[in-house]
């Protein structure tokens, strides 16, 4: 693993898949250099990379599009071949390689990234390259992505980062509101009964991650502000040293809600910056529309959520 020549530390890049969801506004404030894009098609014959900006699509019309009953859409990640043409410019120049993905229980990426990784390796053998599974997706990735940019910006090396990211990855919670139970039912994840009804008295399913690396949603609650205000309090009593911290929001398509929730954030809590990015097309085509999700750091996340459970009640009793 070490990325030591002789008594020369080597040069090393931190290389995240698409899904980490990190606007180029946070990425050029961490230092982030590069990323792995993906693919996206929609069952009109359009086809794009999927990548962290909107340059093949506007969010709007991208949020529109999987909202129509008349579209379907679809992601994949880069190919093997597309991985190793990444990782082999970087081992070229004498660079080791430290690749970050999505969450191996929902998607193959990670299993592409080893094998691209295992071809380098063979043709550059001097190339120390890490296959990091981050065990999360979305802004919940982005946040392990931005901690370990700070740790290489401050000089640690190649090993520490990794030490910091297998010891403290099932450390990232979630929380926030989704609003749109009809994509979640188009989804197959609740029946289109639950979402109409639930849509109607105003119903937001909010959760946090699991350590399996899921989501899975801890309470229910009526209206968009209590919501919000559930979402902050659930942050203040799970977060750890908040005034450290960099929380980030992600949201898809629903900025106004997600810029009010910033602002409660910063009044109430008072953590280090709060950043706030999109949800872009590789995430949001199964996200969808409609939700807003805040990510930070906290204590290792319970085994059966037991500990996240009794916050959560607390807070509804409270």
């Amino acid at each position: 693993m070490s990325s030591k020549e002789g008594d020369r530390v080597k040069k090393y890049v931190i290389l995240a898949d698409v899904t980490c969801d990190l606007s180029e506004e946070i990425r050029n404030q961490f230092g982030v250099e590069d990323y792995i894009q993906g693919h996206i098609h929609f069952s009109d014959g359009r086809d794009f990379n999927t990548t962290l900006d909107w340059s093949h699509i506007s969010r709007e019309d991208f949020y529109k599009a999987l909202s129509s009953k008349k579209l379907e859409v679809s992601t994949a990640p880069a190919s093997p071949e597309e991985y190793y043409l990444s990782f082999k410019k970087y081992a070229q120049q004498g660079i080791d390689i430290l690749s970050m993905s999505i969450s191996s229980k929902i998607s193959s990426t990670y299993n592409v990234a080893v094998q691209a990784a295992e071809r380098v390796k063979r043709e550059y053998p001097d190339c120390t390259i890490y296959c990091f599974d981050s065990y999360r997706m979305s802004g919940a990735f982005g946040l392990l992505v931005i901690q370990a940019q700070i740790l290489k910006n401050e000089g640690k090396s190649f090993d520490e980062v990794i030490f910091w990211l297998e010891a403290n990855k099932n450390r990232v919670h979630q929380m926030g509101p989704i609003d749109d139970l009809i994509f979640v039912a188009r989804r197959g994840r609740i029946t289109m009964g639950k979402a109409i009804m639930g849509s109607f008295a105003g119903v937001k399913p909010m959760g946090d991650c699991t350590s399996e690396g899921y989501v899975s949603v801890l309470t229910k609650v009526k209206g968009i502000q209590k919501a919000l205000d559930v979402t902050v309090q659930y942050i203040q009593r799970a977060a750890v040293k908040l005034e450290n911290q960099y929380i980030l929001i992600s949201h898809s398509n629903r900025q106004e809600y997600a810029l009010k929730l910033k602002a409660m954030i910063e009044e109430r809590l008072n953590p280090k910056q709060v950043l706030l990015s999109d949800v872009f097309s590789g995430c949001g085509t199964n996200i969808g529309p409609g939700m807003i999700g805040v990510y930070f750091m906290g204590q290792e996340i319970s085994e059966d959520q037991s500990t996240e459970k009794k916050i959560i009640t607390e807070i509804l009793n409270g």
